[in-house]
């Protein structure tokens, strides 16, 4: 069976037609996409960089010279530093559980799990206010503690776990389902424990989905900016990110400062795009897959023994 699957792999692929309509139309279809993503993608993206460079390289670099910028940038990497694992665990377990488990409460957390898609983040930075703010619900009791969340760094990485974790798990959830429970149940009968079935058959078989959802939480904990600005209180130097210091430049009036912090984050978009592009493509180079081999009798029985 495993041969026969890696045969269909390995086989060239026979291109189809899939329309039937003339050449005409399939160029004017793909000049109207170009044109709409040169018009609002590349050109914002090139005025992005060449603001930031109007008046010089000197002055697009004095714009990272200042304490307040260092403290943005090291302030947006610590937080996805936290997010992005605690959202590796959480996706990973949310996914295993609705994918593999049949219980009670399965839609509803299913339904949980795709709420922040739906929720504004200026709500979910709200939501975080009224709990652990002052007048909050748990407010009293933090600040007799000596406690502080809201307007501090623990406020900042609550919100941008709250509006980064869907991606992982819903990156994982269709993934496992598609999969099923065969592989699993044959581990487990040739004598694997539930952790040697999960570290050699579901984690290979995932591994490129949560590649995929890793680089994608990453990317959004270090742009996210409506959650963050609400419960942050924009204290230069100590609660500002890299999305609010550019706003905050911006609104004083120092362009080339603000473009030259926000070409940064392009830069940071830019690589996560090429960090995307190159799992992809390796992806398509597996020869064979991980989850294959780890179902052969043989490759289990000598990882168990």
């Amino acid at each position: 069976m495993n041969g026969q699957r890696h045969a269909q792999r390995s086989a060239p692929r026979q291109v189809h037609a899939c329309t039937t309509e003339p050449a005409w139309v399939r160029w004017v279809l793909l000049s109207l996409a170009l044109g709409f993503l040169f018009l609002f993608l590349v050109l914002p993206l090139a005025t992005v960089f060449a603001e930031g460079l109007r008046k010089g390289v000197e002055a697009y670099l004095d714009a990272f010279h200042e304490p307040d910028a260092w403290a943005a940038i090291r302030l947006t990497l610590i937080t996805a530093a936290i997010a992005v694992p605690l959202n590796l665990v959480f996706g990973v377990a949310a996914a295993w559980a609705i994918a593999k488990f049949d219980f009670r409460g399965k839609a509803f957390l299913t339904t949980l799990v795709d709420l922040p898609f739906s929720v504004s983040p200026v709500v979910a930075g709200l939501i975080y206010v009224l709990i652990f703010g002052a007048q909050g619900w748990l407010g009293p009791w933090l600040a007799a503690h000596d406690i502080q969340v809201i307007f501090a760094v623990p406020g900042i990485v609550l919100a941008t776990v709250f509006v980064t974790f869907p991606f992982i798990a819903r990156e994982l959830i269709p993934l496992m389902q598609a999969q099923g429970t065969e592989e699993e149940q044959a581990a487990i009968v040739l004598g694997a424990t539930g952790w040697q079935t999960f570290w050699y058959v579901t984690l290979p078989n995932i591994k490129w989905g949560l590649i995929y959802g890793v680089i994608l939480c990453n990317a959004r904990a270090m742009g996210e900016f409506g959650a963050v600005s609400v419960v942050s209180g924009h204290i230069r130097g100590y609660t500002n990110t890299m999305p609010l210091h550019v706003e905050i430049l911006y609104n004083e009036y120092q362009s080339v400062a603000a473009f030259a912090v926000a070409s940064l984050l392009t830069l940071l978009a830019l690589l996560t795009l090429v960090i995307k592009s190159i799992v992809e493509w390796l992806e398509t180079k597996d020869p064979q897959p991980a989850s294959e081999r780890a179902t052969e009798p043989a490759y289990l029985h000598g990882l168990l023994t």
